[in-house]
């Protein structure tokens, strides 16, 4: 089972930017991100394809979100840009996802981001 550990969430102000950061402990056909908010289920956000090439993105976060991923660093990012208050959650990095959006079995522990007005 692949190990996978994420950092960069924070405390931003709505319409800022974070980086998140997922490192693997070795490559996997598919990666992504999800997120849970308090009293709402888990639910996608972003997935990365092997080569790097195909990405899929929830509705919610189209335009806004870019996930991209550095094979010699083993780690996959998730720029986050224009931050809203819905956005708030507990991130989560998740392999193998079966494409688009289905997660499997290996979790990260977790990383908190908050968004304030």
């Amino acid at each position: 089972q692949v190990q996978l550990t994420e950092s960069g969430g924070g405390r931003v102000p709505a319409g800022g930017s974070l980086r998140l950061a997922c490192t693997v402990s070795w490559q996997t056909n598919s990666m992504g991100w999800f997120r849970q908010a308090p009293g709402k289920q888990r639910e996608f956000v972003a997935a990365i394809d092997f080569s790097g090439r195909t990405s899929s993105y929830a509705d919610a976060v189209k335009g806004r979100f870019t996930i991209s991923k550095s094979d010699t660093e083993l780690t996959m990012f998730m720029q986050m840009n224009n931050l809203l208050l819905e956005d708030a959650g507990v991130y989560y990095c998740n392999a193998p996802i079966t494409w688009p959006s289905i997660p499997g079995a290996s979790w990260g522990q977790g990383t908190q981001v908050t968004v304030f007005s």
